[in-house]
């Protein structure tokens, strides 16, 4: 008795500093904006693979880090269906424990993953533009691949966790929950969470200012080829940080707020006192996901091939999608795709 005492003694201890919140605005606020997500996602970047698989031929090594990351993000779509329903059930969790895991972890995993792709696209055209000799730009469709491999494992090591995610309140399906003490605040979901973002950002920032230094240092701005370039580098970088950043810095202010708070304040009002800041990180964070609705605009720019199909299929201006010039894009989308 006096074990299971001391053991409810404790349990009741760790549920009490972890904080809950009614979350009223975000079942109103989420469900409309993921299933936009989930919709205009699953279209993108369906339409991608596809391009990928039945037009760009033949494939370099830079249509593969392409390639994985619109598989990256076709899979992160596929788990957001069931956040929505998630908060239009009053976030309540009616999937049962092991199914809210698999969906956290395609959430966690496909996130991080989309942040490694985008960083590697972004060294991939940094070699190319500034270092357009150097033999990792030859490399083999076989090498590519053993590199994006890599990237998943990577990315699996650092996510796994998630499946060890204890839920004391079996309705609730979160992987970030504010704790009143610290020890418990900063843990290695957390750490994975903020590392996978700005390790990626200072590379993509670095990819960005290089290419561009280098671009008017030798004064090829204006050129076609290196405009397209510079245009791509650029998108890759405002989108990486759109999607991204704002989640990010929530997640420290929290960290940071919570310390202050939890040295001064009770519990219960610790957590009263973090509620609207945790409300906007739940919020952010689903906004991380638009980042899968908005890479198509990557591929768009990376190759004739994609601009000419996607207006066919959106049936836009067809001045680019004759019969010559299709067939011009097709045999040489794939080159275009890794030299511009």
């Amino acid at each position: 008795p006096a074990v299971i005492h001391l053991l409810c003694s404790f349990l009741e201890k760790y549920i009490n500093m972890r904080c809950n919140f009614n979350g009223t605005l975000l079942i109103s606020v989420l469900p409309p904006v993921l299933f936009t997500e989930f919709l205009f996602g699953v279209l993108g970047n369906g339409l991608a693979l596809w391009i990928f698989c039945f037009h760009a031929r033949p494939w370099k090594s830079s249509t593969v880090l392409l390639f994985n990351l619109a598989m990256a993000d076709f899979l992160l779509n596929m788990a957001l269906p069931f956040r929505a329903i998630y908060y239009i059930s009053d976030i309540q969790w009616k999937f049962g424990h092991a199914l809210c895991n698999i969906c956290l972890f395609m959430l966690a995993m496909n996130r991080s993953g989309s942040t490694f792709f985008l960083m590697a696209i972004a060294v991939d055209r940094y070699m190319r533009v500034v270092h357009p000799h150097h033999p990792i730009n030859s490399l083999s469709i076989s090498k590519a691949m053993c590199g994006a491999l890599a990237i998943w494992l990577l990315t699996i090591s650092l996510t796994v966790h998630v499946f060890n995610l204890k839920h004391i309140n079996t309705t609730r399906c979160e992987s970030f929950m504010v704790d009143t003490e610290m020890h418990h605040n900063l843990n290695w979901h957390k750490f994975e969470f903020l590392f996978s973002f700005y390790v990626p950002l200072l590379v993509v920032l670095y990819c960005t200012f290089h290419i561009v230094g280098h671009l008017r240092r030798r004064q090829l701005a204006q050129q076609a080829k290196m405009k397209k370039a510079l245009w791509f580098i650029v998108v890759v970088a405002v989108l990486f940080i759109i999607c991204y950043l704002p989640s990010n810095i929530a997640q420290l202010v929290i960290w940071i707020q919570t310390k202050h708070l939890a040295s001064k304040l009770p519990d219960t009002e610790a957590c009263s006192a973090l509620e609207d800041l945790t409300i906007v990180f739940f919020v952010t964070i689903s906004l991380t996901y638009f980042n899968s609705v908005l890479d198509p605009a990557v591929y768009y720019l990376s190759s004739p091939t994609f601009k000419n199909i996607y207006r066919k299929v959106l049936r836009l201006s067809q001045a680019d999608t004759d019969k010559s010039t299709e067939r011009k894009t097709r045999e040489t989308g794939s080159q275009t795709l890794s030299q511009l």
